[in-house]
């Protein structure tokens, strides 16, 4: 099904693109009048965006020696209005890695959405099919973020905004109705598949659709600067969780948030471990400040919490007992994308043209409130017309079994570029 999707894009792409230079040759009056406009909104009215990427990858290994990898990836999206009130999305991506050699390749898809749109009425939407429905107003945690789980296929990325585009979408039902001050929206995602899938090019809808899920959303304008939006969750063999997200902007340049969930729910190392249930009311929490300086940087201090995580006692326990428990737990709180722990504090930064212009910076820190451990992550992106050339930094402080600290690979140097067609 995937390599259909691809060439359904690769076509649209080149039908677009001829399109768009039949018109740069026929309608000069047309480019006349997109002289000065700015690029991305020229851009905006493609129907197709191809984004090509190379990326090569020195990394020292937590056990000694270093490991290359090379990667291509091909990023494609299609979104454009076929009648008067129906839109079609499909965004779909494939990686391709290599592990120190040519012969060590993987190769993996991930159709990220494709739904069709219906819009009757300028304040009424109906979509149907793969749709990415993200939640949440935090930055590094979001418990709101209800439909991640199991979404993600290729880790290309630990920047948190990667992870919330680059993963699959929920095969869905739904209905928005907006008006001036708020909007309610109401999904259903149906059970599809029974368990997620091995193979490179599958669709996975039982990652996304293993079981029965709903989701209502409702925001309201309270006051100027206020509004709130409220959450309700529910899925077959679990109770409902209620979620809150909430912004508000404090003077000129800060604006405080908080993104919360609660609800009655068994503890992540019940359910990684298949023990007896230990349900009991438990919540999640986001909270943080960004600060934005005329200068184009931005700032976020972040606290996170998650009441399903392990404390101390249990954390230190579980990392200094059975080596395969400790593992099965992480690969479950991984693939739900949860804090393992009870609390983290995440710090995350954004410089646009840093000393020159088109050369812009990107930095995160996360530290584990339980033990301690750090992993820090640095990019530089320098932007041209259609291409982007990157330099990308990352490193892991803790022991070998700390939350930050347990993987693989520690520093790590990667050179990516992005070509977008």
């Amino acid at each position: 099904m995937l390599r259909v999707v691809w060439l359904l894009l690769v076509c649209s792409a080149v039908a677009a693109a001829a399109g768009e230079a039949g018109d740069n040759i026929d309608d000069d009056s047309a480019a006349l009048a997109l002289t000065g406009a700015p690029v991305a909104a020229a851009s905006s009215s493609r129907p197709i965006a191809v984004t090509v990427e190379g990326a090569a990858t020195a990394a020292e290994q937590s056990v000694g020696g270093e490991v290359n990898v090379e990667r291509v990836s091909l990023d494609e999206r299609f979104d454009s209005a076929f009648a008067h009130d129906w839109r079609a999305v499909i965004a779909a991506r494939l990686d391709t890695q290599w592990t120190d050699r040519f012969d060590n390749v993987q190769e993996v898809g991930t159709l990220k959405e494709a739904y069709l749109s219906w819009q009757p009425q300028s304040n009424l939407l109906f979509d149907a099919g793969r749709i990415n429905g993200r939640q949440g107003v935090a930055y590094g945690y979001n418990p709101t973020d209800f439909l991640r789980s199991d979404a993600i296929r290729a880790l290309v990325s630990p920047d948190p905004n990667s992870l919330r585009d680059n993963r699959l979408g929920t095969v869905m039902l739904r209905g928005e109705q907006l008006w001036d001050s708020g909007a309610l929206t109401a999904l259903y995602a149906p059970r599809l598949a029974d368990h997620p899938s091995n193979a490179p090019m599958d669709p996975d809808l039982g990652a996304t659709n293993s079981n029965n899920r709903w989701l209502l959303s409702f925001s309201q304008r309270l006051a100027a600067g206020w509004s709130p939006q409220w959450l309700v969750y529910g899925a077959d063999g679990q109770s409902p969780q209620l979620g809150v997200n909430l912004t508000s902007v404090i003077g000129q340049s800060v604006v405080a948030y908080v993104e919360a969930a609660a609800g009655r729910a068994p503890s992540l190392l019940s359910q990684a471990l298949n023990q007896s249930q230990d349900e009991s009311f438990r919540s999640r929490a986001s909270t943080g400040l960004t600060y934005s300086a005329a200068n184009k940087l931005s700032v976020t201090l972040e606290y996170e919490y998650n009441g399903a995580g392990l404390g101390s006692t249990g954390w230190n326990t579980l990392r200094s007992g059975n080596l395969f428990l400790y593992g099965r737990y992480r690969e479950y709180v991984f693939a739900l994308q949860e804090l393992p722990t009870r609390s983290n504090v995440f710090l995350y930064a954004t410089w646009q043209d840093l000393i020159v212009q088109h050369l812009d910076l990107s930095a995160f820190l996360r530290q584990d409130l339980q033990d301690h451990s750090r992993f820090p992550w640095l990019e530089l992106r320098r932007h041209w017309t259609s291409i982007d050339l990157a330099l990308r930094w990352q490193d892991a402080f803790g022991s070998a079994t700390s939350d930050l600290a347990a993987q693989a690979q520690r520093q790590t140097w990667q050179l990516v570029v992005d070509y977008y067609l």
